[in-house]
């Protein structure tokens, strides 16, 4: 049952909400439909749109097409929790480590930064270590690089605004040009890659997991001495990473859809 309408509602909020919920439900509407669906003037939705579009919430596509901006996938990852989010990832992550024998993270973004929210360890003698509860400049690793390239460029220049790309190794990038390149071929790809940018000598591959809404929430990633990562087991291990995550897509879309709580 719906809860009972406010005795004095804000009209303007009433329209903006209502179509932050039409761009969800949708993924990608018009000018005209908005119009429509909220019944008002094409100018009214076109306003709405605006502030919409300078907060993130909703990004312009073209000149009449919106779909989802940036800026909710924060919003998505605070609904699902953390910690919800490391239970339905925890065994997911753990079965990829022990198909992989390498080491596997589920990392989240923060701004500039990359959190580690949960890992599963190597048995190899030769492993990367688990990073668990770490933060570390997104555009150093493969997680980063995978979560950034989710974003409008026009995003990720004002988040790297003013900042210095220091290097950890030679092969770190330090140049946007170049970072802008590499996000390119990571959209392309359908997953980020690097070998030796943040420690020498290591390597990973990482893909983006999406909620039930298509928003980007996290990113999990499998990394390994790069010695072990060649060109023929990198296209192995690419294979499991896309089914670890499309199992976590799965049980994210299947809580949303209360047919799974999160421990149970």
């Amino acid at each position: 049952m719906s809860p009972p309408r406010p005795a004095y509602p804000i009209a303007s909020v009433d329209r903006a909400l209502r179509l932050l919920l039409l761009v969800q439900q949708r993924q990608r509407v018009r000018l005209s439909e908005v119009s429509e669906a909220l019944g008002v003037a094409p100018s009214t939705a076109h306003r709405l749109l605006a502030m919409l579009v300078f907060h993130e919430l909703v990004r312009q596509e073209d000149r009449h097409a919106y779909v989802p901006g940036p800026a909710l996938s924060s919003i998505a990852r605070a609904t699902i929790g953390e910690s919800d989010l490391r239970l339905l990832a925890g065994p997911i992550v753990r079965r990829l480590a022990d198909a992989t024998d390498e080491t596997v993270h589920l990392t989240v973004l923060e701004g500039r930064m990359v959190r580690y929210l949960d890992g599963a360890e190597s048995t190899r003698a030769l492993r990367m270590a688990a990073r668990t509860g770490r933060t570390v400049p997104a555009h150093y690793v493969a997680s980063g690089k995978a979560l950034l390239a989710a974003l409008p460029w026009s995003q990720v220049e004002r988040m790297l605004a003013g900042v210095r790309l220091e290097a950890m190794t030679e092969r770190s990038v330090t140049d946007l040009d170049a970072l802008a390149r590499q996000l390119q071929r990571v959209r392309r790809l359908g997953h980020a890659s690097f070998r030796g940018e943040s420690e020498p000598g290591a390597a990973s591959i990482a893909m983006t997991v999406r909620d039930a809404a298509g928003r980007v929430v996290a990113a999990i990633n499998v990394a390994a001495p790069a010695i072990r990562l060649d060109r023929a087991r990198q296209d192995v291990l690419l294979g499991e990473l896309r089914e670890a995550v499309a199992s976590l897509e799965g049980a994210l879309a299947a809580r949303s859809a209360g047919h799974l709580r999160p421990g149970a």
